[in-house]
């Protein structure tokens, strides 16, 4: 193992020209200036960078983020449309829908606005008061609802209705009404007016909704395509002539293919509000085990899932990961959606990232095909038109909670004797992309060969490549990704069989956010399938910061604590700027199915309510947690044994 334990943070920011870039390429190969080969050999180059092919920065962004156009973020009080979205991700300052001053710390590379298929432009009319809606009851409860001031209750209410199929008639807008292609139209031509390729990525989308009984099914839908694909479609849809099974979301995408030639794809969220059916080994709504058709179909078009987000924490779960003490982190469990339905222990393990993963090597071992193999991102899900998530500058889950001195002790959502506070909300999180530049096709690319990592919030450089010739001087370069390339494959890929005598080595390297915290350590989590067809889990420190060395259980010591709560500040004066290891799988069966994946976590800082206590002169209750541990998740490598 190696470990840089710098300890300042003016370095970090020179580091972001070496620490990822190639080393110097003596050879460049036998290559005539068209690229056909030649009997001799090139003169040596002394350029770093020349001839490199491989992805050389991530990009930043978020691929979920909702706008006016959905009917709960406009009942909620957003008011912002698609455009204003865009702008907001590009750099630019605006006025909220609260009418409070916002802008990122750092513009963002790319943004997908991804409002809800279902009704697609409904509130907007029903804002207006458009008479059709008027005349149904429930279309004048919400009216009514919302210019009493009742805009969050009225959005409550339309979301359970929603799940619970209630509507019909003039509320229901039909893909086929000129109302939802206007606004699909609108939807389309904000992307294409935002996108500048090289600069600024804006991709066409949508989320598809599937919500019955409250259960949270959602995906977002992701084009590669320009206007001139994408147009030619609606949106797929729950309520008819659409279904609520992601088969037929699935069908539908293929048949988009089909049709147009284009490139789509699909992102699941939120599996903690799924009540146990986000990550299944039963098909939901029937009493038969999934197979290969489900395996193959949902592995076709699913290859990234959004493990973090505002609505809480995706990766695991104590009740699942009880050796893991950095498992309780933000945790949304207290039921599903709209919290009809409580939550129960034997939910857990279909819901989460972690366990998915491990059910995953068993699904493969029956099927010969893996539903769940998937990369990870984070992303907001903001209902506010707002990708501002940073600590300092979290605006919420929808604009009834954005910045003010009662939105922690306001209740979020409420059923009953289940509550989820605004003090609840994660202010998380974004996705990065490793991909040659930054345009729709290099983007979404990476996201299909799953090169992808999220984050909650901090933008962290991570490098994560697995193989089985790694040695401990690859951790001594300056060019990771050089000697990653070249002997193993990245984050998302695939490893194995092992040669004889051989056990998987990994190349971690991260670099601290250069206006962030320090970093405490980094992770690998391994996952594995023993020869019985039981399932485990293990969590690694592979490298970290200071001299602490690990105990008799093989766990380190907490890095320390420099948050002053009471001025939400800290100081990085521990942690590292960066951390960079080779780590040899101590524990390695070539027979046994595995995948492995990084975790990065930063040193404490403080949590969003902690800023909120500042700025506004209140006191949290007791409850409240007012510091965190910031964090990044790579997506995994997988290891296939001979068959």
């Amino acid at each position: 193992m190696a470990c840089n334990l710098l300890q300042g943070t003016a370095i970090a920011t020179v580091m972001a020209a070496s620490l990822w870039a190639p080393a110097r390429a003596q050879d460049a190969g036998t290559l005539s200036p068209d690229g056909a080969e030649l009997g001799h050999k090139r003169p040596p180059v002394y350029s770093p960078y020349a001839g490199r092919d491989f992805p050389t920065r991530p990009f930043f962004g978020d691929t979920h983020v909702h706008t006016s156009f959905s009917m709960d973020a406009g009942a909620f009080g957003a008011r912002l449309p698609p455009q204003d979205a865009y702008r907001l991700a590009k750099g630019e300052e605006l006025t909220s829908s609260t009418g409070q001053a916002v802008k990122l710390s750092r513009p963002l590379d790319f943004l997908v606005v991804a409002d809800h298929s279902d009704n697609m432009g409904f509130f907007p009319d029903l804002f207006a008061g458009k008479p059709e809606l008027l005349t149904d009851p429930l279309g004048r409860k919400w009216y009514d609802m919302i210019r009493s001031g009742q805009g969050a209750e009225a959005a409550v209410d339309i979301i359970t209705s929603f799940g619970a199929g209630k509507f019909k008639g003039p509320i229901l807008y039909s893909p086929d009404s000129s109302q939802y292609r206007s606004a699909w139209r609108e939807t389309i031509k904000a992307a294409e007016e935002a996108n500048e390729p090289g600069r600024f990525t804006a991709f066409i989308g949508y989320e598809w909704t599937s919500n019955t009984g409250g259960n949270n099914l959602h995906r977002n839908v992701i084009f590669r395509d320009n206007a001139q694909r994408a147009s030619q479609v609606v949106p797929f849809t729950v309520l008819p002539p659409g279904s609520d099974n992601p088969r037929d979301l699935w069908k539908w995408m293929a048949a988009y293919e089909e049709k147009t030639g284009g490139d789509v794809l699909a992102i699941a969220h939120n599996g903690n509000l799924s009540n146990g059916l986000m990550f299944p080994m039963i098909e939901p709504g029937t009493t038969a085990p999934i197979d290969r058709a489900y395996a193959e179909i949902r592995s076709e078009w699913e290859r990234l899932y959004e493990v973090t987000q505002i609505k809480g924490d995706g990766e695991t779960h104590p009740f699942l990961s009880p050796n893991d003490e950095f498992a309780n982190f933000e945790r949304w469990d207290k039921g599903n959606l709209d919290l009809t339905v409580a939550k129960t222990p034997e939910m857990l393990e279909f819901e989460y990232a972690r366990s998915a993963l491990k059910n995953g090597l068993k699904l493969e071992q029956e099927f010969g095909v893996n539903p769940y193999k998937f990369g990870m991102i984070g992303s907001t899900d903001a209902h506010t038109g707002l990708a501002a998530v940073e600590e300092d500058n979290f605006f919420g889950k929808t604009s009834s909670s954005e910045p003010s001195a009662e939105r922690t002790s306001h209740p979020f959502v409420k059923q009953g004797e289940r509550v989820i506070m605004g003090w609840e909300q994660t202010a998380s999180g974004y996705a990065a992309v490793w991909a040659a530049e930054n345009t729709r096709e290099a983007l979404f690319d990476a996201m299909e060969r799953r090169e992808t990592y999220g984050t909650t919030g901090p933008r962290m450089l991570v490098r994560f490549f697995g193989g089985f010739d790694f040695v401990d001087a690859d951790a001594d370069t300056r060019s990771p990704a050089t000697v990653g390339y070249t002997k193993g494959v990245p984050m998302g890929g695939d490893i194995g069989p092992a040669p004889e005598g051989k056990a998987p080595t990994f190349l971690v390297a991260a670099l601290k956010d250069p206006v962030g915290a320090n970093l405490d350590r980094y992770q690998i989590v391994k996952g594995w399938m023993d020869m019985a067809g039981e399932l485990h889990e293990r969590v690694y420190d592979v490298a970290w910061s200071g001299d602490r060395k690990p105990g008799a259980d093989g766990k380190l010591t907490p890095v320390g604590n420099t948050v002053d709560v009471a001025n939400a500040t800290w100081t990085n004066t521990i942690g590292a700027p960066e951390l960079v290891a080779v780590w040899t799988d101590p524990d390695f069966d070539p027979a046994e199915r595995a995948f492995y994946y990084g975790r990065v976590i930063e040193i404490p800082t403080p949590r969003w309510t902690a800023y909120d206590a500042k700025y506004f002169g209140i006191t949290m209750p007791p409850d409240v947690p007012m510091t965190m541990q910031e964090r990044a998740y790579t997506s995994p490598i997988w290891y296939s044994p001979a068959e």
